[in-house]
Order: C-alpha cells, then sequence, then structure tokens
C-alpha cells in the first residue's frame, strides 16, 4: 500500500466533498473550533495535505498568512484558482509530506491537517514531522476519518459479513479512505508529543438520517443542531470525522 493521492479525482473531490451539506457541515465544524482555539491576531499557517483550500482561504480571510502544501497537482490548481477568485495571496507547495521539512527554515504557529492520515499507507509516520513543523506554542488542527463511525454505519445497514472480515477500507476509485483510524489507537500514538485540548465530531447525526429526513430538513437548521452537538459526550464519538485540536508537549 502506498499514500493515496487525488491527482485523478479532482473534479469528483470537489463534487462530493465540498457540493452539499456534508461539505458544508464539515467546514462549520472546522472552522467553529478553530475560531474558538487561536488567538486574535496574525499566525503562519502550513495546511498538510491543503486539497482544494477551502480552510486555508478561510484563514487567509482573517489575516493569516497561509502557505499550503498539496501533492496533486490537480489539487493545487483548484485551490489557486479559488484563491484568485477571493483576491487572497498565499505560498503554494506541490509537494508530499516526506518533503516538507525540506522546504522550510522556522516551524509554523498553526498546522492543519485534515482529511489526510487516512489516505496514508503508515498514518503514524507523518506526526513526527507534523510535531518538527509546529512551533513549541503552536497549534495542530487534526480531522481524521473515524473507524468507530464506519463500524457503527455497517451495523446501522446490515453489513455483518464485512464486519466480520473488518473490510474497512475503500477500493479503487472509492473515496471512502483506505486507512481509517481508530481514534483509541491515534490517541496512543499522539500521546508522547501532544496533548488533546479539544475534541470535536463532524456529522455526528447528518449521515446516519434516512434520506427523507435530510431532504425535508432545512440546512441552516442541521448545521445548527451539527454545531450544538459536536462535543456531546454521548455523540461526537458517532462523527463520521474527528476533529482534534492538539497542542506541542
Amino acid at each position: 500500500m502506498s499514500d493515496r493521492h487525488f491527482d485523478e479525482l479532482a473534479a469528483r473531490f470537489a463534487e462530493k466533498i465540498y457540493g452539499g451539506a456534508k461539505g458544508a457541515i464539515r467546514l462549520a465544524v472546522l472552522q467553529a473550533d478553530l475560531a474558538e482555539a487561536l488567538p486574535q491576531r496574525p499566525l503562519r499557517v502550513l495546511d498538510v495535505g491543503a486539497g482544494l483550500g477551502h480552510m486555508s482561504l478561510w484563514l487567509a480571510e482573517r489575516g493569516h498568512a497561509v502557505t499550503l502544501a498539496e501533492p496533486a497537482a490537480p489539487m493545487l490548481d483548484g485551490a489557486r484558482q479559488r484563491f484568485a477568485e477571493a483576491g487572497c495571496s498565499a505560498t503554494f507547495i506541490q509537494a508530499p509530506w516526506q518533503e516538507l521539512p525540506d522546504h522550510f527554515d522556522q516551524p509554523f504557529d498553526v498546522l492543519l491537517c485534515h482529511a489526510v492520515l487516512e489516505w496514508l499507507a503508515e498514518p503514524a509516520a507523518i506526526l513526527p514531522v507534523l510535531h518538527q513543523l509546529t512551533t513549541p506554542g503552536g497549534w495542530l488542527s487534526l480531522a481524521f476519518y473515524n473507524r468507530d463511525a464506519l463500524i457503527y454505519r455497517n451495523l446501522l445497514k446490515g453489513h455483518f459479513r464485512k464486519l466480520r472480515k473488518e473490510r474497512f477500507a475503500g477500493e479503487g476509485q472509492s473515496l471512502t479512505p483506505q486507512q481509517p483510524l481508530d481514534p483509541r489507537e491515534l490517541e496512543m500514538q499522539l500521546q508522547p508529543a501532544w496533548q488533546v485540548e479539544s475534541r470535536s465530531g463532524v456529522r455526528v447525526f447528518h449521515d446516519y438520517m434516512p434520506q427523507e429526513f435530510q431532504t425535508r430538513a432545512a440546512p441552516a437548521e442541521v448545521l445548527e443542531m451539527e454545531l450544538a452537538y459536536r462535543r456531546h459526550p454521548a455523540f461526537a464519538g458517532l462523527g463520521r470525522y474527528l476533529h482534534w485540536i492538539c497542542r506541542p508537549r
């Protein structure tokens, strides 16, 4: 298994991830968490695996100095276009995470690593690099695909054979990640170098709603409820993604 990049799937990724309620919820939760955690002053931000640059642009519009690092050229081109249309500037680097320490002389105040770990052959291998690239008093915004939520959804669908075989990875052109992450295992891997300061679930109920209820629900109300329940102790762990704000130890 190798790291998965999105050279051939940029358009499909944009439509599937950010073309509807799922993307809107994801952005709303990430933005709410970061607005709460980060100080009100300009910060140097590195977005690792920046994709189409949605979160980077949001931070750039708030006065932060943003660098986007993305290995897939079509995704990075999409991010450049997004920034140009918004009239915002940023630094764009086409590189995989393994090469990033060679690109920078000093660490960053904030690192974004959103929906990256689950596409890597060895997710834990990136953690020391993220630590190296973050200032001692900085922040890591880590969002990852939650194995628990995938298991729960398969239970609800009655996919018991898949569960018995532990077949959780997406295959071929699927946008289901190849390495859904066990949050308990990831926390153990983070523990020596990182302190998890806040935890939110991303889409803690939306993806479990029957289609007719999804269609009927007002998008603004869905967003309101997702934000209200994103840290509820009974529901946060059901988020399709989990978002953790971490500080270096």
